[in-house]
Parts: structure tokens; C-alpha cells; sequence
């Protein structure tokens, strides 16, 4: 018997739960500056987070899936982006996004119904969220396949969930991808639970990153939690998709301390005692902790920034609470360059019952 092929998949971790260094930083991460603005961002994240929440409980949002817990995938991801790339992003994804440019107003839009809130003025190139599971790889799979054809030094950049690995979208855009050699950096946020199914029941393979072989491309793995390591690994896969080196998978070991969504209910399906160890593990605590061992951060400017997000996020609330609803028509707009009779039908339907609403006789 002949061995044909040997593959390993690596680990990287640079901070522990504790905030302590596990290995000499990269370069990026011995700017004091550069860290801060990474705990910043997770902070924001975190605070808009649960104001969307509140939101949502009291009737004044939609579903909405909270990211608690893994702002360091997002945060990290983004920041080793530039402004030509382009993100395709599922649902929980909104520390890439805010970070890519997208404002939180936008984003309550979309999750308050609005469609409006999937336009998005300063990240134009960026999809919109991706409810489907997994498709949102088919599709970054083909704008990076155009970029290549097109010659630009461009990557397309795609964060999917564990359980969205197991879908077929995600091993056809992958294994398409590795045939192509596209600029493609795909993200797995492994936070452990499909909704109530957890990891362990998703699938045998010992990593998720593995998957990554069976495309012929690299696949690695990083402490999801790790906001240093998160950023290196795509700093990395990013430089070698715009260079010409092809597709990667990276898979980020994190945890879904919330629920899957405001639909949701884990204490269902979850052990408490779990969720609890989960906490002492969980991005902004950890780099709060470096930071202070670097006198680079201490309560005074804690408080400040607390303070400060929550002004941000109570302006942008307000923005949303006054933007006026759109046109009952809005439904209908985008859909075929002549309206098929059908459709007009129900469009004149849709106008009068609004009418009949805004007159009180509905």
C-alpha cells in the first residue's frame, strides 16, 4: 500500500481566555492603537446588539439574530479587508458589516422590514444579509471567479455558520472555487449550534476545516474568540486570494452565547453551566484583559466608550423610528421590467387596503 497524499489542518491562537499570549504577536498586533480600535468596534457591535434586541421585544423590529459572543469573527474579518473587496454575508454577520461601512440605521431598516436597509451607501460593493442557508457561497464563489476573469486584485469574502457547511451550496461553491483558483476567502463562524442542533450532531469530521481538502484547497483553523488570530488568518488568505494563490477556509472556533434568533428560545436545548463557561471565553472580556496588562486601557476609558456607543446606537435608532415606511408599491418594485397583469391586479389590491388603513376603515 502507497500513501498518495498527507494533510494536516492548523490551529492558531496568539491570546488565551485570559488575555494571555500564547505566542509572540504579529506585527500589526504590537500597535497598542491598532488593538483598541479592534475592542472599540466589538464594543459597538455589542451594544447595538442588544438594542436591536430590545427593539425586537418590544415590537418595534423583526427577527433578529444577535452575534453576542462573536463580534470577534466579524471585527477581525473586516479589518483585514479593503473597501474594493466585497462581502457576501448570512444573517449574523453585523460586526463585519458595521465595520465595512454599513450604518446601524441601515442595518435596523432591514431587519425592521425595510428593503431600503439593504442598500448600502458607503460598503456599495457588499451583498445584502443572506438569510438561505449557505447560498451566499454560491454567490461569492462566482463574483470571485469574475474578479479573476477581470483581472482585478479583488477578493470576494463569504462568513458562513457550522451547520451551513453542511449544505450543498457550500461544497459546490467551494470545490468550484478550488477549480477555478478564485480570490475566495470563505469564513466558517463554528459557533456550535445549527439553531438547537449542536455541532457534535452536525458532523463526524474532527474540524469543519478539513472540508477544505476535498476542494483541493487550504483549509485552517483559529480561536474564533481570538480577535488577533482572526485578523492574521484573514489578513493572510486575503493577500494570497488577491495575488493569484486561490481560495481559502477558515475555520473560527467561537460560541452563539445568545439565542439563534429573537425566535428562539436555547434554554430549551442548552445546559446553562455550558453557556456559563462559554462567557469566561468570550471575545471582549479576553482583549480587555491584554489591553489592561498593556496600561492601554483601564475603567475611565472604559466607561467613556460605553457612554459613547450608547449614544451612537440611541441616534441611530432614532433615525429608524423616523424614517417614514415605504409605499405600499415598494413590494412590487424590482421584480420584471413590465408588470405582468397578475401583478397589477394586486398592486391596485394592495393601494386601496392601504388606503382603507390610512382612513381607519379597514
Amino acid at each position: 500500500m502507497t500513501t498518495v497524499a498527507r494533510f494536516q489542518i492548523e490551529y492558531t491562537q496568539f491570546l488565551d481566555v485570559d488575555g494571555i499570549p500564547t505566542q509572540s504577536l504579529p506585527d500589526f498586533a504590537k500597535d497598542p492603537k491598532a488593538l483598541v480600535a479592534f475592542y472599540r468596534a466589538m464594543t459597538l457591535t455589542r451594544a447595538f446588539d442588544g438594542k436591536a434586541v430590545a427593539l425586537q421585544r418590544t415590537g418595534k423590529l423583526g427577527t433578529f439574530a444577535s452575534s453576542v459572543g462573536q463580534e470577534a469573527v466579524g471585527v477581525g474579518l473586516a479589518s483585514a479587508m479593503r473597501p474594493e473587496d466585497a462581502l457576501f454575508p448570512s444573517y449574523r454577520d453585523h460586526a463585519a458589516q458595521l465595520l465595512r461601512g454599513v450604518t446601524m440605521t441601515e442595518s435596523l431598516l432591514y431587519w425592521g422590514g425595510d428593503e431600503r436597509g439593504s442598500c448600502f451607501a458607503a460598503a456599495p460593493h457588499d451583498f445584502p444579509n443572506c438569510v438561505p442557508i449557505g447560498t451566499q457561497v454560491s454567490h461569492a464563489a462566482g463574483a470571485a471567479l469574475a474578479f479573476r476573469l477581470r483581472g482585478e486584485a479583488r477578493a470576494a469574502v463569504t462568513i458562513v455558520g457550522d451547520g451551513g457547511t453542511s449544505k450543498g451550496d457550500f461544497y459546490e461553491a467551494m470545490n468550484m472555487a478550488g477549480v477555478w483558483q478564485a480570490p475566495l476567502v470563505i469564513v466558517i463562524n463554528d459557533n456550535q449550534w445549527a439553531i438547537s442542533v449542536p455541532r457534535e450532531q452536525q458532523s463526524a469530521a474532527p474540524t469543519l476545516a478539513q472540508k477544505a481538502i476535498a476542494a483541493g484547497i487550504e483549509g485552517r483553523q483559529v480561536d474564533g474568540n481570538d480577535v488577533i488570530a482572526v485578523h492574521e488568518a484573514a489578513r493572510a488568505a486575503l493577500a494570497k486570494a488577491r495575488s493569484g494563490g486561490g481560495p481559502t477556509l477558515i475555520e473560527a472556533l467561537t460560541y452563539r452565547l445568545g439565542d439563534h434568533t429573537t425566535a428562539d428560545d436555547a434554554t430549551r436545548y442548552r445546559d446553562p453551566e455550558l453557556v456559563a463557561r462559554m462567557w469566561q471565553a468570550e471575545p471582549i472580556g479576553r482583549l480587555r484583559k491584554y489591553l489592561v496588562s498593556l496600561d492601554a486601557w483601564d475603567k475611565s476609558r472604559e466607561e467613556a466608550l460605553i457612554q459613547e456607543c450608547q449614544r451612537s446606537v440611541e441616534a441611530a435608532v432614532q433615525d429608524y423610528l423616523a424614517v417614514a415606511p415605504p409605499d405600499v408599491s415598494a413590494m412590487f418594485d424590482h421584480l420584471y421590467a413590465s408588470m405582468p397583469s397578475a401583478l397589477n391586479e394586486q398592486l391596485a389590491t394592495a393601494q386601496r387596503f392601504a388606503e382603507q388603513m390610512e382612513n381607519g376603515r379597514a
